[in-house]
């Protein structure tokens, strides 16, 4: 029999084993997530009794992580032979270019690759084995093997400088940020109606005149009426500032496409040569957001002026692609331009549409002749897609499930799942956006491949991209706030397979991360702790759920305007009006904003509602319930779950009582941001079925606001009714001289409360 002490110290020693498993098992939170990873046991130390190696092909990348370990971790690897080695050596039969293999032994690294961009990928994942602090000279790394290759060959982020300019310094550090998420190509919009941000030695008035401008828009665009800084802003790259980025982006694995607008978004550029537009006339650079009616004019000056700046743009720019935008070009001064009308029957072209068209086609000619391939939003879709152009699908996905079906290949950055500019949270103080409402999960949750498309086509998916547009960004820690995290979201997206996703598991790496990211001194948004709620009806019995996005940490609330202090466990019974407030708590500290949700029991809360139209997919997340829930929406913005919003159409609401229900009063509010084609509608409609089975019919105008919110009261005489019908007529076509001219206006309704 064996001595009790003995078996004793056996379990103690089972136990830390385990321990040290599970520690590091904790540790292994590597984003985005390896296609294929087993744990092994042990550790390897990582010390100064270590001998790099590298292949002659792979010596910048062993370099690079060299002057990483050096820098974060004051620790040099020995010049001496050593029995523990990091190893970088290249395969020719690894099949994916940016493939790799990582395997850690006790012993000995080994980083294997095609070449260095595989190579810089797996640096990157081992990077994220390392603790993040340590003063210790000798640093325990998990031993791991992994097997990894990306799902999409296109990983990308934008950045909008256009609208507000950011230094050499930030640009290298959102760089550096994006490539230690395998992240591959940089899309840098460089010039833009409010600045030209490029220097063109050609045309020094670019310098001079498009990359400033007098003033700038304060607060949103749609507050009435607009007020301006009066301040001169700008500023713009030069060459060799370019040529500096490129190479550091380079070395970081990273290809810039740079972005040169055409045929509209290009005022600054006219303002600095007014002959490039139709009407000759001075205009100043844009000082407010929106669309303007500037656009080049199709003559052989404007494209002489286009091919001279294209020829330096080439010369900074070694990647595949130049971007031409492409995008929201009105075609009012082309309808009014006699050249513009001359050129159409000229080249029977069927309309401006068409113009356009033949605009973006001739620049195509003339940059595949210098070698490069050019990628547009995808309005160069409209009149006919120039030959050899790739497709940036942001109107939703129809311009990438168009162009893949005719062969043209496509990169999916739609609005809905991919504009970092939108709120990531409903939380009343978030800072000012430009509105729509796009979280964390719905990042996560996007298929960069359409459902549309079959497998065939499917191949003209090169991938997906985040965009910053920074119209409501004026300094780089706003851009990290909104890039950050939805930026390492999309990461995961597009490198790793989607049957390995699930949510709940990047959360809990996301919050080590984050971790990451506050060593790198980033300004992210940490929403994971923030508490959200919903109302439940089950059978007429009302409760309120609440949750936050990691369940590390418990949630605490109140349901008396009190600080909150109940441990929430179940939902919580609501019988009457009440003011919820919620936080997460680790231990007495709160982590994350607030929570309050003001429910106001009404007659209709309860009630079955039916819409004769489905609202629009990206503002519908509280579905057709949220109008009589009790809850309003938030009073500075559409994009959260309870506005519903509509495009172009006219709407029917019915709700239907249990039991004949007396009322006096019917009450919403809607939306009306103009400047982003949002309009309050014109007139209102009800129908009332009465208990004793009468109709009664009421159509009503709704006074034109230049307000935000227009609320509308439709008091009644106190009558019994089973059944309110409501129809809510579109605003109808925008007029000409407005943000979106010609195109129907959206409707955004709130609460219907009934008393």
């Amino acid at each position: 029999m064996k001595h009790p002490y003995y078996i004793l110290f056996l379990i103690a020693l089972l136990f830390l084993s385990c321990k040290e498993q599970s520690s590091q098992v904790e540790e292994i939170a590597i984003i985005p997530k390896p296609l294929y990873q087993k744990i092994e046991k042990g550790v390897f130390i990582l010390d100064g009794n270590i001998q790099l190696i590298s292949t002659e092909k792979l010596n910048e990348v062993s370099n690079y992580f060299e002057a990483h370990v050096r820098e974060s971790y004051q620790l040099e690897f020995s010049k001496n032979e050593s029995d523990k080695k990091i190893i970088f050596k290249s395969d020719e039969n690894i099949q994916n270019e940016e493939g790799y293999k990582l395997t850690i032994n006790k012993n000995l690294i080994e980083v294997i690759s095609k070449n260095s961009k595989g190579a810089f990928y797996a640096v990157q994942s081992l990077f994220q084995l390392l603790p993040i602090n340590s003063d210790s000279k000798s640093i325990e790394i998990p031993c791991i093997e992994i097997k990894d290759q990306p799902q999409f060959k296109y990983r990308g982020m934008h950045l909008d400088v256009g609208r507000h300019f950011f230094s050499v310094d930030f640009i290298k550090k959102y760089i550096d940020l994006m490539s230690r998420l395998k992240m591959n190509t940089f899309h840098w919009h460089l010039t833009e109606d409010q600045g030209w941000r490029i220097e063109i030695k050609k045309y020094p008035k670019l310098q001079e005149v498009a990359a400033f401008r007098n003033e700038t828009l304060i607060g949103h665009y749609s507050d009435q009426p607009h007020q301006f800084d009066g301040k001169r802003y700008g500023g713009f790259y030069t060459q060799k500032q370019i040529k500096e980025v490129v190479a550091y982006a380079s070395t970081r694995q990273i290809t810039i496409i740079p972005e040169i607008e055409m045929p509209g978004h290009s005022q600054a550029a006219i303002a600095a040569y007014p002959e490039l537009g139709c009407t000759g006339e001075q205009v100043e650079v844009a000082t407010k957001w929106g669309v303007f009616e500037e656009v080049y004019c199709p003559k052989e000056n404007t494209f002489k002026f286009l091919e001279d700046v294209i020829d330096e743009v080439v010369a900074l720019f070694p990647g595949k692609y130049i971007h031409i935008g492409g995008d929201e070009a009105p075609k009012t001064n082309w309808k009014k331009c006699d050249h513009c009308q001359k050129l159409i029957k000229k080249e029977n072209l069927k309309d401006e549409h068409g113009l356009q068209s033949y605009f973006i086609a001739r620049m195509e000619k003339y940059i595949n002749s210098k070698g490069k391939q050019i990628i547009g939003w995808d309005e160069i879709l409209e009149g006919g897609l120039a030959p050899n152009a790739t497709v940036m699908s942001w109107r939703g996905t129809n311009g990438a499930v168009q162009a893949a079906k005719e062969g043209h290949d496509v990169i999916l950055t739609p609005g809905s799942h991919c504009y970092f500019d939108h709120y990531q949270s409903d939380n009343e103080n978030e800072p000012l956006a430009i509105g729509g409402f796009l979280p964390l999960e719905k990042v996560y949750s996007f298929n960069p491949i359409p459902e549309e498309l079959n497998k065939e086509e499917s191949k003209y998916v090169l991938g997906a991209q985040g965009n910053v547009w920074t119209e409501y960004m004026s300094n780089k820690k706003q851009v990290e706030y909104m890039a950050f995290p939805r930026m390492i979201a999309l990461s995961e997206v597009i490198w790793s397979s989607a049957e390995s996703r699930d949510y709940n598991d990047f959360i809990k790496r996301l919050e080590f991360y984050q971790k990451r990211l506050d060593k790198l001194d980033v300004n992210y948004a940490n929403h994971i702790y923030e508490v959200k709620g919903e109302l439940v009806n089950s059978d007429g019995i009302l409760s309120y759920k609440l949750s936050a996005t990691s369940d590390t940490y418990s949630i605490y609330y109140s349901t008396d305007d009190t600080e909150p202090s109940k441990l929430y466990s179940n939902p919580i019974d609501v019988t009457s009006s009440m003011t919820i407030k919620a936080v997460v708590k680790d231990g007495n500290k709160i982590l994350g904003n607030t929570f309050e949700e003001e429910i106001s029991l009404h007659k209709g809360v309860g009630a079955k509602i039916s819409i004769d139209k489905e609202p629009h997919p990206a503002y519908n997340a509280g579905g057709k319930e949220a109008l009589i829930n009790g809850i309003s929406g938030n009073n500075k913005r559409y994009g959260d779950k309870e506005w519903l919003g509509f495009s172009g159409e006219d709407i029917e609401i019915t709700i239907e009582f249990k039991n004949p229900t007396e009322i006096s009063s019917i009450s919403t509010r809607f939306y009306n941001g103009n400047g982003q084609w949002i309009y309050a509608p014109k007139e209102i409609g009800f129908s009332m079925k009465l208990e004793d089975g009468k109709t009664i019919n009421d159509i009503r105008t709704i006074k034109k606001s230049n307000n935000l919110l227009v609320e509308y009261f439709y008091p009644i005489e106190s009558i019994s009714v089973t059944e309110i019908s409501i129809v809510v007529k579109n605003y109808g076509i925008i007029e000409d001289g407005k943000q979106g001219a010609g195109h129907k206006a959206w409707t955004f309704i709130d609460e219907i409360i009934i008393e």
